[in-house]
């Protein structure tokens, strides 16, 4: 079963919630994110190959991955793991290069709900109100949708 997924970005704010269900335990879910040859085949909008020339989800780790669309377009995201809890907390910065400086904070929490389900809560922080709505307006929502439609295909094998 796939659950929705609930994106608010409250108007005159800086702010992005995302929040999901997943039917997998906590364990699961979160090794989608950890493993970087997981992340590959889920993250990103649908048809986008994924390049990862970096990713150490350590706290103090870093990563950078690029998609590539059909046309040969690539788009570049870079960050740092601030603070990783396995299976609770990922507090890591983003940035999108073709907007830089326009770093975001971003903070995903894993809940367990019980009978193999869990939740990832998700919240992103930027610098400036045109930085949030640059991020909506470039695909965020598409990548986002898509990719967590591939995690749950990932997560039922």
């Amino acid at each position: 079963m796939t659950s929705p997924v609930t994106i608010t970005a409250p108007e005159g704010t800086p702010f992005i919630e995302i929040v999901r269900d997943f039917d997998a335990p906590i364990a699961a879910v979160f090794n989608a994110y950890a493993d970087p040859d997981l992340v590959r085949r889920w993250n990103g909008p649908n048809g986008y190959e994924m390049r990862i020339d970096a990713y150490d989800l350590t706290t103090g780790g870093r990563y950078r991955y690029v998609h590539a669309d059909p046309e040969g377009n690539e788009y570049a995201f870079t960050g740092v793991f601030h603070r990783v809890r396995p299976d609770e907390l990922i507090i890591q910065t983003f940035e999108w290069e073709g907007m830089p400086d326009e770093v975001s904070l971003e903070t995903m929490r894993f809940s367990d709900l019980g009978d193999g389900r869990t939740r990832v809560s998700g919240w992103s922080v930027f610098p400036s109100i045109e930085g949030r709505d640059g991020m909506i307006e470039n695909g965020m929502e598409r990548g986002v949708v898509e990719g967590f439609e591939r995690l749950d295909a990932l997560l039922a094998h």
